[in-house]
């Protein structure tokens, strides 16, 4: 018996998930096990729709048969990629940050009289990490006089869409100190009620990129003296981690910091870095 999409039974067959989940481990580092299929399905339904395709038997035919993949590789990554995000997340880091990377960067000797801190977002989803990677050291630089930049990359041109526009759900500010909110956060109104919007000032110290983490080289300076790689990893085989890692590293500059999730670690890979606390590590 047919089942259509409405009646949420459209199922993959085994084969197309097979090559489903080839292709996202081996464009976006992303594993995909089989208890993955269900949140797959359901995600890929919006895709068939959007593409006019019947069912899932069809849009897997589409990419994989009548040469859609080109087409529709971004929407798919999109589709799929988890997205979870918070202003402050995991909030040591960000006093660890203010308290002990801000002064030690400001009196590196090696930084050749460079005015600018430069930190990266590896995995910006909608932008609250680099928007409190800003809120931080815009507070910083108000005391200590220095310039600062943020750049925010993501697989998702999704996700940067919203980055960009810096507008959430007012329950999302909960997190963030009240200073800082009341500094950096306003309220929307009218039609508006019930959002916020980062403001100008901070919203222009942040720039958005697409960065797939699988390709072979990133578009991003060598000098970056701060990398938030955090929580991405979990997602990937132990050889993409290690790739991954050695390719953010080398856009560290000497004595830059890397900042990986609590549940990460980076216990075996070799890299050219010390544990300065948990899960915050200096390039040596």
């Amino acid at each position: 018996m047919f089942h259509s999409m409405a009646d949420g039974m459209d199922r993959l067959r085994e084969a197309d998930f097979l090559r489903l989940a080839r292709f996202i481990e081996e464009y976006s580092g992303i594993k995909m096990p089989r208890s993955k299929q269900t949140m797959l399905e359901g995600r890929l339904r919006k895709r068939v729709a959007a593409m006019g395709c019947h069912d899932l038997r069809d849009y897997c035919a589409f990419l994989f048969d009548r040469d859609g993949l080109a087409q529709e590789a971004a929407s798919l990554i999109d589709a799929v990629t988890t997205n979870k995000t918070e202003f402050f997340r995991e909030p040591d880091h960000f006093r660890i940050l203010a308290e002990q990377v801000v002064p030690a960067l400001l009196k590196d000797p090696h930084r050749s009289g460079q005015a600018r801190i430069k930190a990266w977002s590896v995995a910006a989803s909608t932008g609250a990490e680099p928007y409190s990677l800003a809120m931080v050291l815009d507070e910083a630089a108000r005391q200590r006089r220095f310039a600062t930049s943020i750049l925010g990359t993501d697989i998702s041109t999704r996700v940067l869409e919203t980055a960009v526009l810096g507008i959430y759900p007012e329950e999302m500010a909960g997190p963030v100190p009240l200073p800082l909110r009341q500094r950096y956060l306003m309220r929307g109104r009218g039609a508006s009620a019930g959002l916020i919007r980062v403001s100008p000032e901070l919203r222009q110290l942040v720039r958005y990129r697409r960065l797939n983490l699988m390709d072979t080289s990133y578009p991003v300076e060598q000098d970056m003296e701060v990398a938030f790689c955090r929580n991405v990893l979990i997602y990937f085989d132990k050889a993409t981690q290690q790739a991954v890692l050695e390719r953010v590293c080398a856009h560290l500059r000497p004595g830059g910091f890397l900042f990986l999730g609590h549940s990460e670690s980076l216990a075996g890979f070799g890299l050219p870095v010390e544990a300065v606390a948990a899960t915050v590590f200096r390039r040596v």
